[in-house]
């Protein structure tokens, strides 16, 4: 199986002001994805879609690992990170899953940027256009919610029904002017441990 990929596109977003003040520091967020034919598309219920897996998913990993680094400067300056795919209409949830759900996507990620926390992910299915969402949390620290961000960006010509997006996202900084504290807060104030936050 060869892994088509139609085209790449990288974004980043800047915001200089949240809600009507001056950020002290800018929030840099940057996305990146690859349009690829859906490998499933058109072959009706397939059972094992492990050798697809093996063969795409390492290359996408690559692909858009090395996009982000080279777009933010290096892995030591991400501080969240995330992932997506969005299947066409013709595709499986699964279909999109498969593709980002595998240490062989993720680990390119996890290395490049140091990083201890698992991978923020969203997979969904939808037309050209539809929008993709990268929720993002802090590489190293999971209850830090100054870093509890969501990248909402879209192709307009992608996916087309037999396409996936992949698409990883990272941020350099946190929410402007965040004020809502972390969650070990939150459990010290409720008597909770962090192994166990619902105290059940």
């Amino acid at each position: 199986m060869s892994l088509q990929i139609r085209k790449t596109v990288l974004q980043i977003e800047t915001t200089l002001v949240e809600g009507g003040k001056a950020a002290a520091t800018p929030l840099k967020l940057f996305s990146a994805c690859a349009i690829v034919k859906n490998p499933w598309a058109g072959r009706g219920f397939v059972a094992d879609l492990k050798p697809e897996i093996h063969a795409a998913a390492p290359v996408l990993g690559e692909l858009l690992t090395k996009m982000i680094i080279d777009a933010v400067g290096s892995g030591d300056a991400v501080e969240a990170y995330g992932k997506s795919a969005v299947v066409g209409l013709d595709g499986e949830i699964e279909h999109a899953s498969a593709l980002i759900h595998t240490l062989r996507f993720g680990n390119h990620y996890r290395h490049a940027v140091g990083a201890k926390s698992y991978l923020a992910f969203c997979n969904t299915r939808g037309p050209a256009n539809a929008p993709i969402m990268i929720p993002l949390m802090d590489k190293n620290d999971e209850g830090r919610r100054s870093h509890y961000l969501t990248i909402q960006t879209s192709v307009p010509d992608a996916p087309a029904a037999d396409e996936i997006v992949v698409a990883l996202g990272a941020s350099v900084g946190g929410r402007p002017h965040h004020r809502i504290g972390d969650r070990y807060q939150d459990l010290k104030d409720l008597g909770q441990d962090v192994s166990n936050p619902a105290g059940v």
